[in-house]
This record gives C-alpha cells, sequence and structure tokens, in this order.
C-alpha cells in the first residue's frame, strides 16, 4: 500500500490516476488524495473514501499556471497572486472556463461556477503532476471531519483499503492546509492556511474581506466541525484539569507536556498540528485542553482548525 516516492513509484501512481483509480500523495501543506479530475467516476470514489459530503467541492491542483488557465479565467489580481505565491500553499477560487474540450467533472466543484485550484511546491506533488498530465482532484488524505494527514502512516490509519497507493514522501513541510482566496466579487478570505493573510494582503496592496458563515460553502475546508479529533476539544487553557491531555504552546507550558512550538513558534506550531492532535487522539484521553495560541500571522489559521476540531461533532464534516 504506501510505497516510497521513486521515480518508478510516481510512475506506477501515475497510471494509477489516469486509469480512475486513487494515489494519497504528499504536497508542501498536508497529504492529498487524488483522482484524475476530468474523471467523474474517479472523483467519485474520493466522496466514497472520504465519506465527504457531496456538496463540499474539491481543489484541483496542476503543475504550472498555465494548465490552471485551462480551466480558469484569471483576472489581473488572479495573475499576481499566481505569480507571486505559485508554486506553493495558495489556493484561488476563479471563474470556471465552460470549455468542453477541457471541463473537470461536476462533482469536482459541486455545480459552482468556480473553480478551486492550486500549483504545489512539494516535488513529489509536481513530479505526479507531469507525469500524469492530468489535473489532479485531492482534498486531504483522510475520514471527512477527522485530522489532516501530515505522513503516510496517517493515511494508512484513517483510509487503508480504501485507495490503490500511498506515495510516501516523508512528513509535509507546513502541515497546515493552503489558504483559500476568492477574487470575485473582491478579493475574500475563504480559508486561512499555510500563506499568511498579511502576505496575500501586501502582495494585492489592499486588505482581504473576510467570509461569513452563512455564505454557504463555496469552497473546501468550510464546514462547522473539520479536523476533528474523537476526544472533546477545549481552548485557550492555561492548563489541563483531572482527566484532559494538554496541547501545549510556547516556553512557559508545563515541562512533559505535548508543546506545538516550545520556542513560540507559529510556522513550526503549525507543521506539528495535526501529528500532535494524532498523538493525543491515540493516548484517548477523552478530552484535550488547548492552551492559547497568537492570533496573528500562521496563528489565524492554527486558531481556525483547533476552533473547528472543538466544534460540536454534528456541525459538520
Amino acid at each position: 500500500m504506501i510505497e516510497n516516492a521513486d521515480r518508478t513509484a510516481i510512475e506506477k501512481a501515475a497510471r494509477i490516476l489516469r486509469s480512475g483509480g486513487l494515489v494519497a500523495f504528499p504536497t508542501e501543506t498536508v497529504y492529498g488524495l487524488g483522482a484524475d479530475a476530468t474523471n467523474g467516476v474517479a472523483v467519485a470514489r474520493i466522496f466514497e473514501a472520504k465519506g465527504r459530503p457531496r456538496f463540499n467541492p474539491l481543489i484541483v491542483h496542476v503543475p504550472d499556471a498555465d494548465a490552471a488557465r485551462r480551466f480558469a479565467v484569471f483576472d489581473a489580481e488572479a495573475a499576481l497572486l499566481a505569480a507571486r505565491f505559485w508554486p506553493g500553499p495558495l489556493t484561488l477560487v476563479l471563474p470556471l472556463k465552460r470549455d468542453a474540450g477541457h471541463r473537470l467533472s461536476d462533482l469536482v466543484t459541486a455545480g459552482l461556477d468556480t473553480v478551486a485550484i492550486r500549483v504545489p511546491r512539494h516535488r513529489v506533488a509536481r513530479a505526479l503532476l507531469e507525469a500524469a498530465g492530468v489535473p489532479v482532484a485531492a482534498p486531504s488524505a483522510n475520514i471527512s471531519g477527522r485530522i489532516s494527514p501530515t505522513r503516510a502512516a496517517h493515511v494508512a490509519e484513517d483510509l487503508d483499503g480504501r485507495v490503490d497507493m500511498i506515495l510516501d514522501g516523508g512528513a509535509a513541510d507546513a502541515g497546515l492546509e493552503s489558504t483559500i482566496v476568492a477574487l470575485e466579487p473582491r478579493p475574500t478570505l475563504l480559508r486561512p492556511g499555510a500563506v499568511a493573510r498579511e502576505d496575500v494582503e501586501a502582495a494585492l496592496g489592499a486588505p482581504l474581506a473576510d467570509r461569513h458563515e452563512g455564505d454557504g460553502v463555496t469552497a473546501p475546508g468550510q464546514l462547522a466541525s473539520h479536523y476533528a479529533p474523537n476526544a472533546s476539544v477545549r481552548l485557550n487553557a492555561a492548563e489541563s484539569r483531572p482527566g484532559e491531555a494538554l496541547l501545549a504552546f510556547g516556553p512557559a507550558a508545563p515541562e512533559g507536556a505535548l508543546n506545538l512550538s516550545r520556542a513560540g513558534d507559529l510556522r513550526e506550531a503549525a507543521a506539528n498540528l495535526f501529528a500532535c492532535l494524532r498523538a493525543l487522539d491515540a493516548a484517548n484521553p477523552g478530552r484535550i485542553a488547548v492552551m492559547p495560541i497568537p492570533e496573528t500571522g500562521l496563528g489565524e489559521a492554527i486558531n481556525d482548525r483547533l476552533r473547528r476540531a472543538a466544534a460540536p461533532k454534528g456541525a459538520g464534516g
């Protein structure tokens, strides 16, 4: 099931994708569960494997901006962001091209007239996209609503027997999903992620609008309950209570606690977030207390994931 991502394995994975199979592969954000985005039957297998709600759209991964333009309409702002952040962990939600020769499966867009698209930076993801020669729809490679995987072993824990191949390219660098930005009717942050809001705003020279929870699902990762461990989660905890496991942050945390970053580094904390949640969940504590994380830079995205992890389990996912 798990194969080291050498050239032979990547070529094998590309054949699986072209034949309608599912391949889990590393990106710089988290591991993705990929299928040919033009093959509706293959895309349906993603939803089946994940138990994912049908109305939740998928991100399309392509090897470069020219490939993205086959499927999406770029305005000046989209072109600027693509030039600044691609390849990398920024997803753009853009108007969908309806060219019959390059049409994506409607399951990918959930019937919307927009498409979420990005060019990944990870060497294995890029090699796979080049070898496959097809756009790859790929949400995170986990059961829907569960903790996102940052290692091949995490994928196997959730999806063993449900996918055709897992490419092992080591731990994900960022450990946090891509930032998602829509450009119409104005630049809007749909999901905070591995590119900080401030960096996108600096590139645009203008602030991003915020998405409102009542706007409906327009891109991946917007369900209220998401990234959820089995244990209940209590946020902004100064210390753990009896029966709770502590997820710590910063140098003032108790010795021996699992710490996202003892140095208080938000980049390190983002990279460790999902792996730490999985480790705590595996210990079956029943309850997890999480120390406060600054709401600045990547802290916005970390806190977004933690709030979704803490949401009532019936709220989505």
